[in-house]
């Protein structure tokens, strides 16, 4: 493969993560993932196992993300992506940026890690508020 089809690859695996996420689409949502994949925000790692629980805990609307800045390095990159997040019932907005590592494997290029950093009002970035997502029954 080239470096053009790989930059491309994870381009479209990353507009697969915005999609489905946006649409709700879990099953979709967590393949965009390798096996051992993690998200982290809130002050906290969550791995796939919790995902469709923390999914379910977010606000629903449109994830809309930038073209990202990828560093190839063979079969990993690193890559960050900008993010803007509309709450469908009120069009209030989150804005940040994401930062990723990335995997080739046998299915094609994979999110090994996504790291959400918020942008706030006043211009910080942070991670978020610790445990603002809690699982149901802990």
């Amino acid at each position: 493969m080239s470096r053009n089809d790989d930059l491309l690859d994870i381009q479209q695996l990353l507009a697969r993560y915005a999609v489905t996420i946006t649409q709700g689409d879990i099953d979709g949502l967590v393949g965009v993932f390798t096996p051992d994949g993690t998200y982290s925000a809130f002050g906290d790692s969550y791995s796939l196992d919790v995902f469709p629980e923390l999914v379910a805990a977010a606000p629903k609307g449109l994830f809309m993300t930038g073209t990202p800045v990828l560093d190839l390095d063979g079969d990993n990159a690193t890559g960050t992506q900008t993010l803007c997040f509309v709450e469908h019932s009120t069009h209030d907005m989150r804005i940040g940026y994401y930062s990723d590592t990335y995997v080739r494997t046998a299915d094609g290029w994979r999110i090994k890690t996504r790291k959400m950093t918020f942008i706030r009002r006043s211009g910080d970035h942070d991670s978020g508020i610790p445990h603002a997502f809690e699982r149901p029954g802990v």
